[in-house]
């Protein structure tokens, strides 16, 4: 894969890159308007979705950070993106170009006064998989197998920038107002400028494998501080496939519920007992081990859920306060979906399609075993999303809805939901994290 000599930094460099992007994609409308006078309108569709998929996601990965994380979060919205996006976007979880070998040299000469070589017993200057916000190197310490997270450069100084550039298509896919719409992203903004802090997520790596190392069936990297740093971090390499890997080629139902419960639990325990979750929940960060354990990496996107957000999120998903209108209503208000400058229209409009929305949502919430490979089940996901993405009535009110923490919580659980779904898990136990809940993390 051919590497990466330098990143465009300044704000001008990187807007002009946006620009030019752009700039390709009008190019490629022009040829969609020819291209559907002598083909049909379906495929001259699905030919400028691909063309600009291919053009965006490219402008995309030369800038990587937070841009390219934006892609990345996208690649898991399969309800709304055209299939040709999710499918290019979904390359920014573990496979972009990564940095040249003397850029790697240099950040570790910026950040350890010395390189790599002077460091480790073994180094391979050349990246194993690249992403978004960094890259892994192997190396050899001590007779341990190592893997070496470099941050690219000029990443967390451009996350601000960044956002101010993606924040315009962002709205309007979201439809999102821009009155009241700041704090959503702070949100994003914030939980970015963590992801760039390594010393955070090594002290967020090491909860989540202490808080979970009891559950079963889960594997996590031991970290080193001694051979980390603000934008380099060292651990264990963990042997195993990208779970999309394993989910392409795997025919064993067993393997695929051992696997699917693993996941469930992990993401019940932190979200019911631990109250802090890893909501980032795309195929990049799982492994599949030999002997099909899973193997969770990266916690540097972890969301803290308050207790005011946690009741009312959850007593929402509940059968019976679906069933009783004045404690749903209630419950819309609590979390800032219903608002009190409300008009009559908006209260019923939005009371009556977050009912549907979260009726259907939220089932495997209320049963005891749900089959996470029910195809109508998500049918019935894609054609709610679809339905309401075309709703005119919907795009005339303002679509700024619910507390903050929808944000990452709602991340979580779309992106959990489609990792199931991609396992083709079934006879999954809804309360079974209940069960791993020893002593130590009883509240």
């Amino acid at each position: 894969m051919k590497t990466i000599d330098k990143i465009p930094i300044t704000k001008i460099q990187r807007a002009t890159k946006l620009v030019t992007t752009g700039a390709k994609v009008g190019v490629n409308y022009l040829k969609y308007y020819g291209d559907k006078l002598i083909n049909s309108e379906e495929k001259a569709k699905e030919r400028l979705n691909e063309s600009n998929a291919e053009d965006i996601y490219d402008g995309l990965k030369s800038l990587k950070g937070s841009a390219l994380k934006v892609a990345q979060m996208l690649s898991m919205e399969k309800n709304i993106l055209p299939r040709a996006y999710v499918e290019k976007f979904s390359l920014s979880q573990f496979s972009v170009p990564p940095l040249s070998p003397p850029l790697v040299i240099k950040t570790f000469k910026k950040y350890f006064g010395k390189s790599p070589s002077e460091i480790f017993d073994k180094f391979n200057s050349t990246s194993m998989n690249a992403a978004s916000i960094g890259q892994v190197h192997v190396a050899e310490k001590d007779g341990k197998k190592l893997a070496v997270k470099i941050q690219y450069p000029g990443v967390a100084q451009s996350i601000s920038s960044d956002l101010a550039l993606v924040k315009p298509i962002a709205m309007r896919m979201f439809n999102i107002t821009g009155k009241g719409s700041d704090r959503y992203f702070r949100e994003v903004e914030e939980k970015l400028i963590e992801e760039t802090n390594y010393l955070l997520e090594i002290e967020q790596s090491k909860a989540v494998s202490e808080a979970c190392k009891h559950l079963p069936n889960i594997l996590f990297p031991t970290y080193y501080d001694s051979l980390s740093s603000e934008r380099i971090i060292t651990m264990d390499w963990m042997t195993g496939e990208h779970l999309s890997e394993f989910t392409a080629k795997n025919t064993d139902q067993e393997k695929s519920n051992l696997l699917g419960q693993t996941l469930w639990d992990f993401y019940m325990f932190q979200i019911h007992i631990f109250r802090k979750v890893h909501a980032d929940p795309h195929p990049g960060n799982f492994l599949v081990s030999e002997d099909d354990k899973l193997i969770a990496l990266d916690f540097g996107c972890m969301k803290a859920i308050p207790e005011d957000f946690y009741t009312p999120y959850f007593e929402l998903a509940n059968k019976n306060t679906l069933d009783n209108p004045d404690l749903f209503t209630k419950k819309l208000y609590e979390l800032e979906i219903l608002r009190e400058d409300d008009s009559k229209e908006e209260i019923v409009f939005f009371t009556e399609m977050f009912h549907e929305l979260l009726g259907l949502f939220t089932t495997p919430f209320n049963v005891e075993v749900f089959d996470f490979s029910d195809e109508e089940f998500f049918g019935r996901i894609a054609a709610i999303g679809e339905r309401f993405a075309k709703d005119t009535k919907l795009r005339s009110m303002n679509g700024n809805r619910g507390s903050k923490h929808f944000i990452y919580m709602n991340r979580t659980f779309f992106g959990l939901y489609n990792l199931l779904h991609d396992l083709k898990a079934k006879d999954i136990k809804i309360n079974n994290y209940k069960t791993f809940n020893d002593n130590n993390h009883a509240r």
